[in-house]
C-alpha cells in the first residue's frame, strides 16, 4: 500500500477515469482511498473532498467557468477541463489559498504534458478569484428551474421531475440537502451489543458517535479514518447503513423463526438487519443477480458471524417455483434510479436520463409479478427505493394493487416516532401504507417504502 499521496494529482486521475471509462464515483473513490489507506489522514480528507466536490458542483463549475472563458468547457480537453474544474473549486469551496489552487493547477498542467495551455489555466483561474464575491447566477424570480439547476448543480430533467412531485420549498431544501458532507451512519448489531456498549467501544477506537435522528441503533460517526482498520468493524458490531434504508426492515413485523426473502440484497445491509432481528432463529434468503453481487454478501455476513443466511446468485426476474408459498416476509428492495441518494453518489445525476427511469419501472415491475408468489397467506412484502422519482414509487403501488392479490398494510404504529405524523396528511409522497423519506425534511437520504400482505 502506498503512504505518500499527490491528493491533487489523484483527485485528477479520479475524476478523469470516472469521466472516461463511466466508472462509478464511489467505487473509484473507494479504489483510490484502499491503495492509500496508510497515507496521511488529511491527504486522503483533502482528495475524497475534491473529488466528491467536483462532482457534485460541476455543473455550476462549469457555468462560472463558461462566464469566464471564451472557449467553452465541453470543447476544452478533459484533463484541462477536470483541472479548471479542480481548481475553481478549491478557491470556491474549499479553504485552500487562492495562489495555490492556481499553481497548483499549472504545475498538474505541466506534469501531464500540457504546458502550452498553462497560461490559459492560470488566466482563467486568477480571473475567478478576482470575481469571486461577484459571481454571476441566474435570475430565481425570472426562471426558477433553471436557477436550481445551476446553483444546485442538477440536471434540468430533474429539477423538473422534484418541482412537480414535491413544490417549490421541498425540492429546493432536498437539493440543498444532497450539497451538505454526507454524515457515515451504521446500524448497531442488536444482537451483539447495544448501541450504548458500541459508543463505548468507538470512543476507545478514537471514533466519536451520535445517536441517529430516525433510530435508536443508528449512529453517525465522526473521525474515522480507514473504517476496515478498526476492531469494532471487524468484529461485525455494526453495519454501514443510512438511517433511511434501516425503514424496510423496520416496518416488518418480524418474528424469530421467520423465513424471509431478500431478493435484490447486495451490499447485504437489509439481510444483515433482518438476520439481526431474528434473534438466531430463522431464515435469511439473501439473493442477487450475480456471484460479483453476493460475495459482498458473504463478506458482510461472514464478518457479522450470523450464521441462519443462506445467500443464492439468482435473476429476480426469473420465477422460482422453489420458494412459492414459502415466505413469511419478502423484502423487495428493487433497483432503482437512485435519485434520493444525489448527496452520496453524485454522478448518478448525470448517468440517469428519463428513458432510463421507464426502464427501471418495467424491470422493478417485472421483478414484482413475482415476488409476491413467494409469500405466505398473511405474509408481507414491503416494497422499497432510494429514489424520489414518483413513476418508480407511488406508482407502482397502484400497479402492485392493480396486479396482484396483494393488499395495503398499513404504517399506522408501524413508523418510528420522528417522522410519524410528520407533516399530517399532507406529506408528500406518503399514504395510508406508504412513505416517501425527504432529504431535506427528514434529514437522510431520499428513500421510499410501501408494506402489503397476502390474504
Amino acid at each position: 500500500m502506498e503512504t505518500r499521496m499527490d491528493a491533487r494529482e489523484e483527485a485528477l486521475l479520479t475524476l478523469m477515469d470516472i469521466e472516461k471509462n463511466e466508472k462509478k464515483s464511489h467505487i473509484a473513490i473507494r479504489e483510490t482511498l484502499m491503495r492509500f489507506q496508510f497515507a496521511p489522514k488529511q491527504d486522503r480528507a483533502f482528495y475524497s473532498r475534491l473529488c466528491e466536490g467536483v462532482l457534485e458542483r460541476k455543473i455550476y463549475l462549469d457555468y462560472i467557468l463558461d462566464h469566464f472563458s471564451q472557449k467553452p468547457m465541453a470543447s476544452c480537453k478533459p484533463m484541462i477541463r477536470n483541472l479548471l474544474r479542480m481548481g475553481s473549486y478549491q478557491i470556491l469551496f474549499m479553504d485552500v489559498r487562492d495562489a495555490a489552487a492556481c499553481s497548483e493547477a499549472v504545475k498538474l498542467a505541466r506534469k501531464k504534458h500540457f504546458s502550452q495551455l498553462t497560461g490559459f489555466v492560470n488566466g482563467i483561474l486568477r480571473t475567478i478569484v478576482r470575481h469571486k464575491d461577484r459571481l454571476p447566477q441566474p435570475d430565481r424570480q425570472e426562471n426558477r428551474e433553471e436557477y436550481l439547476h445551476v446553483i444546485y448543480s442538477m440536471p434540468k430533467w430533474i429539477v423538473t421531475l422534484l418541482l412537480e412531485a414535491y413544490g417549490p420549498q421541498e425540492t429546493e431544501k432536498t437539493l440543498a440537502f444532497f450539497l451538505k458532507p454526507s454524515p457515515l451512519t451504521v446500524r448497531t448489531n442488536l444482537s451483539k451489543i447495544s448501541p450504548d456498549q458500541l459508543k463505548e467501544m468507538l470512543a476507545a477506537e478514537g471514533i466519536g458517535s451520535e445517536e441517529g435522528r430516525i433510530f435508536p441503533q443508528a449512529l453517525s460517526l465522526k473521525g474515522v479514518n480507514y473504517l476496515q482498520g478498526y476492531q469494532s468493524f471487524q468484529e461485525g458490531y455494526y453495519t454501514v447503513q443510512d438511517e433511511s434504508s434501516m425503514l424496510p426492515v423496520m416496518l416488518a413485523d418480524i418474528h424469530p423463526g421467520d423465513t424471509i426473502l431478500d431478493l435484490c440484497a447486495a451490499p447485504g445491509g437489509k439481510t444483515l438487519h433482518a438476520a439481526d432481528r431474528l434473534g438466531g432463529k430463522g431464515l435469511v434468503i439473501a439473493r442477487d443477480l450475480s456471484e460479483a453481487k453476493t460475495s459482498y454478501i458473504y463478506d458482510n455476513v461472514e464478518r457479522c458471524g450470523f450464521d441462519h443466511v443462506t445467500i443464492e446468485a439468482k435473476d429476480a426476474t426469473v420465477y422460482d417455483p422453489a420458494m412459492e408459498n414459502r415466505a413469511d416476509l419478502v423484502l423487495a428492495d428493487l433497483p432503482c434510479s437512485g435519485l434520493g441518494v444525489l448527496g452520496r453518489k453524485s454522478d448518478i445525476r448525470y448517468r440517469q436520463s428519463p428513458d432510463q427511469l421507464k426502464d427501471l419501472v418495467r424491470l422493478q415491475r417485472e421483478i414484482l409479478a413475482h415476488a409476491w408468489r413467494y409469500l405466505k397467506p398473511g405474509g408481507q412484502l414491503i416494497y422499497s427505493t432510494c429514489t424520489l422519482n414518483p413513476g418508480e414509487n407511488e406508482e407502482n403501488v397502484r400497479w402492485i394493487l392493480d396486479h396482484t392479490p396483494l393488499v395495503p398494510l398499513s404504517l399506522e404504529g408501524r413508523l418510528p416516532k420522528a417522522i410519524a405524523g410528520k407533516e399530517g396528511k399532507e406529506r408528500k409522497g406518503s399514504g395510508e401504507n406508504y412513505i416517501t423519506l425527504l432529504p431535506g425534511s427528514d434529514h437522510c437520504d431520499g428513500f421510499f417504502a410501501a408494506c402489503f400482505t397476502r390474504p
